[in-house]
């Protein structure tokens, strides 16, 4: 009873301490964010206890907020939801039951979770992919993707690349009734980094060239190779995703080496050789003015880390390193961007160099916001920022596609 009751009053404590750590002024709901966000932290904390005492691995703990999420694929009385496979991959299918005289626009949605987490099945992701379906009158299709560390890069974009070719196909297309003109892929968080890289794959092939009328980037993570941008700094503990989480997680894609992660977290993990791709990502360069605050730009150390990672110079894991020529050839594109998070400067980046080089860009900047507001949509949360966000992204669907 005495070790209960002490690893009760302990909880209490860590959780006072992060329910006070101080919030932005604007943040709407504050008091409801500032719960979330001291529960995701002892999450954090618990993860790292037990990954140090040998029970279990940090990711693993953290994936325990996903499995509580899960759904079965059930149909309404306006969508049908289907689980099946496309080119063995898993993916869940939204159709809409009422009968159409004319083709209807699609939408590939990516789902978020620092490539380690996450699923197309969880229940925010359920109900926004339904939503759109219900919306837009459209065929919706969540790809439940291999997850690291257990498939590492480029695992994750392989399978989301093969779900999009076969959907793509004519025969597939006629299947469930799509307009072949009227393609969206999207995605949050790392789901916005693999859409962007597969659009950026597939508009540069001769095959899949022109078949991607749209792309919809829900707060994308776009780089790893600057991990101290000035959204890094001003949002090092969140709310609700801070850096470390972010680098814990995400580090996984590449490798299961602490080292990595260590690396990362002093901005000293990129080799040498590797000078030439800072100017993709130069935030003094490409962040609007007021965005860059008093920060003075630094590049990040190179050669300190002893070990060569070569997906860390590679574009398919960071999609801002594609040079402008490739860039020119990206469809209609949209970008939502969050003041209060650490990737906020990667879609701020992505927008400028996009229009730089004639590309057609909507860019919503919530004033607000904070990374993973789309997680927040359902109960027990209902959070207004997520319904904020989902009508954004719904308005603008609707008019582009």
């Amino acid at each position: 009873m005495g070790y209960k009751i002490l690893c009760f009053g302990l909880f209490c404590i860590l959780f006072a301490y992060y329910i006070y750590i101080p919030m932005p002024e604007n943040i709407e709901e504050r008091w409801k964010i500032q719960f979330l966000d001291a529960g995701v932290k002892m999450l954090s904390f618990m993860g790292k206890m037990f990954e140090i005492m040998g029970l279990m691995k940090y990711e693993d703990v953290l994936s325990i907020l996903v499995k509580v999420q899960l759904t079965k694929p059930v149909s309404d009385e306006n969508i049908t939801v289907i689980d099946t496979d496309f080119s063995d991959i898993p993916v869940r299918l939204y159709l809409p039951k009422r009968k159409s005289e004319k083709q209807r626009p699609a939408v590939i949605f990516i789902h978020g979770g620092a490539f380690t987490l996450g699923s197309c099945k969880m229940l925010p992701y359920d109900y926004l992919n339904r939503w759109t379906a219900n919306k837009l009158d459209a065929v919706v299709v969540g790809i439940d993707y291999r997850l690291a560390p257990q498939y590492p890069f480029p695992a994750a974009l392989e399978d989301c690349v093969l779900v999009i070719k076969y959907f793509l196909q004519d025969t597939i297309l006629k299947k469930y009734g799509v307009d072949p003109t009227r393609i969206c892929i999207s995605g949050d968080s790392c789901g916005g980094t693999l859409a962007t890289t597969a659009i950026q794959l597939l508009q540069n092939n001769p095959e899949h060239k022109d078949k991607i009328k749209a792309q919809a980037l829900l707060y994308p993570g776009l780089q790893f190779i600057d991990t101290l941008m000035p959204s890094h700094r001003i949002n090092e503990h969140g709310p609700f995703l801070s850096r470390e989480i972010a680098i814990k997680l995400a580090y996984l894609y590449v490798t299961e080496d602490t080292a990595l992660v260590q690396a990362m977290q002093r901005n000293e993990h990129m080799p040498k050789g590797s000078r030439h791709l800072f100017k993709f990502v130069n935030w003094s360069d490409f962040l609007p003015e007021k965005y860059k605050k008093n920060y003075v730009y630094t590049e990040p150390t190179l050669g300190k880390l002893n070990v060569f990672y070569p997906a860390l110079l590679d574009s398919r894991l960071s999609p801002l390193l594609v040079n402008d020529s490739q860039l020119q050839s990206l469809p209609l594109t949209y970008i939502l961007t969050c003041e209060h998070d650490i990737l906020r400067d990667d879609g701020l980046i992505y927008s400028t160099r996009l229009r730089n080089v004639g590309v057609q860009v909507t860019h919503d900047h919530i004033e607000d916001g904070i990374h993973g507001a789309i997680l927040l949509i359902t109960v027990p949360c209902n959070l207004h920022l997520a319904v904020r966000i989902r009508d954004k992204y719904i308005s603008w669907l609707e008019k582009n596609l």
